[in-house]
Order: structure tokens, then sequence, then C-alpha cells
């Protein structure tokens, strides 16, 4: 065998491993969508999102090649607070009786290998927004368990009447803080 053949039957068998992105299922164990929104000017309200899933492509070598899809059960919010988590399912705000779903799917990522900015649509109560994430790699590499996992975290300021959502919090609580910290089960 020639040299220049075993070359490019190496290149063939290896080439596979670094030239495709990596498929992740979203760990919705390890995965949290939180939010915090000035009350009345006074404080700041936290909560978060208990039932999120999806899936995101990722590539160290190519990450101009990432996507990610996320789903939100709107029905998950948890405030600490049961009649103030009923009031923001209810038709004031999220109206989570109509808009069952949350939704964001990534179109564009541009950026390096540990940040950048993910580019996508947000369908969130009934209306669907072009928006921009800021994204930085936490980290990756093998589990305990023989698997692999990928993890990042990404920020974005939500203004609520882009949204429809217009009930009267104050000026002061027009936007709010979005903090999605996701961990991906490579697949």
């Amino acid at each position: 065998m020639h040299i220049k053949q075993s070359i490019l039957i190496l290149i063939v068998i290896i080439a596979p491993c670094r030239l495709f992105a990596a498929d992740y299922k979203i760990d919705s164990a390890h995965s949290f969508v939180t939010f915090r929104i000035q009350h009345l000017g006074y404080s700041w309200m936290y909560g978060q999102f208990r039932d999120i899933s999806g899936r995101f492509t990722y590539d160290s070598a190519n990450p101009e090649a990432s996507s990610i899809s996320v789903r939100i059960n709107p029905r998950s919010l948890d405030t600490n607070h049961a009649e103030r988590d009923k009031h923001l399912r209810s038709a004031d705000f999220l109206d989570a009786d109509n808009f069952g779903e949350i939704r964001f799917e990534s179109t564009r990522y541009t950026g390096t290998d540990a940040a950048g900015i993910v580019e996508g649509n947000l369908l969130l109560h009934g209306v669907t927004r072009k928006i921009k994430i800021k994204v930085t790699r936490v980290g990756e590499g093998k589990d305990p368990w023989q698997g692999y996992r990928a993890g990042f975290l990404g920020t974005y300021t939500l203004t609520r009447s882009d949204f429809g959502m217009r009930y009267n919090l104050g000026q002061d609580s027009e936007t709010m803080e979005v903090e999605l910290s996701i961990e991906g089960i490579r697949q």
C-alpha cells in the first residue's frame, strides 16, 4: 500500500470524529431557565421554569454550525409563591391555558467555541420575535456514567410588551433578565 493511500484511509477514519457536530439531548434535571424582574422598584422577584426540554448540536471545531431548540412548559413556572404563580400563568401574563408552550429555535450562531451570540425565534404568549442570546460555554467532557456532556450559559433581556404582556407592573418591571443554564448529553 502506498503512503498516500494509507494517509487517505487514516483521514477517512479520523475525519468524521472532528468534522461533524454532535447532537445533544437537554438534560432537564441539570438545566435551568430562571428569570428576575423588579418588584415595584424595591427589590427583585426571582422565578424559574421547572419543565424544559430540547436538543442542541455543537462542535467546538466549527461553532458556527451549532444550533439549539428549547421547549418550556409555562405551567411549570415557580416563584415560590402559589398565588403569584397562578396569576403569572393567567391571561394577564403567560396565559398558559391558551399558549401551552414557550419555544426557542436558533437560526444562527456567531462567535467562538467559548462565547458568542445565538440568534433565533422565541415564541412566547402566542408572539414570535427574533432575539439574540449571549452565550458562554461552561464546559464539556466525559461524565461518571460513560457519557459525554456539554454545558452553556445564556442571558437575554426580555421586554414583556414585545410579547403582548401589558399588565402594568410599573416602569421598572417592563423588562426581565432571563438566564438559561443548559446541559446536554451527547447522543
